[in-house]
């Protein structure tokens, strides 16, 4: 059986009550079911449903955003040709000017924001969103036996 914890209290047990307490409706133990009106016992998927969404999970993809390889070139070339120095650029866009200075040696990666805020300010594409794709690396049946298959844990 499956033991899983009380919302309330935090007490691991293995059936809980859906209940409404304070206007709020929660997973609670027998115990503190008795604080508010029980609504119906909470039906908790079987391991062998919980691990088939854990693997549907994992093969999901992410999207992330990235900095473009040669930021630091294509910040300070627009920055040039705009006719702005380090320290006016700094000024007004609300930054320091060592700041700005950093980021266009390559020496400091802007943060996200910060990167967003030059984009705008600038009119350039320094961001790209990369799909990153997981899957699961666990093998069909089909294909032998290992050792942990032979193992068997004490509890």
């Amino acid at each position: 059986m499956i033991k899983i914890n009380c919302d309330l209290c935090g007490k691991t047990t293995e059936s809980l009550a859906k209940a409404i307490i304070e206007g709020v409706q929660l997973d609670v133990c027998s115990d503190c079911a008795k604080f508010g009106k029980v609504i119906e016992a909470v039906k908790r998927p079987s391991a062998k449903e919980q691990h088939k969404q854990y693997i549907k999970q994992q093969a999901k993809e992410e999207k992330v955003e990235l900095l473009v390889e040669d930021y630091a070139e294509i910040i300070k070339k627009k920055r040039e040709s705009m006719g702005l120095t380090q320290k006016d650029f700094a000024n007004r866009i609300n930054e320091k000017d060592v700041t700005i200075h950093k980021i266009e040696t390559g020496s400091f990666n802007p943060p996200l924001p910060l990167a967003k805020k030059l984009e705008r300010f600038l009119g350039i594409k320094i961001i790209e969103q990369h799909e990153e794709k997981f899957e699961s690396s666990r093998k069909n049946k089909d294909e032998g036996f290992t050792l942990g298959d032979f193992i068997k844990l004490k509890k």
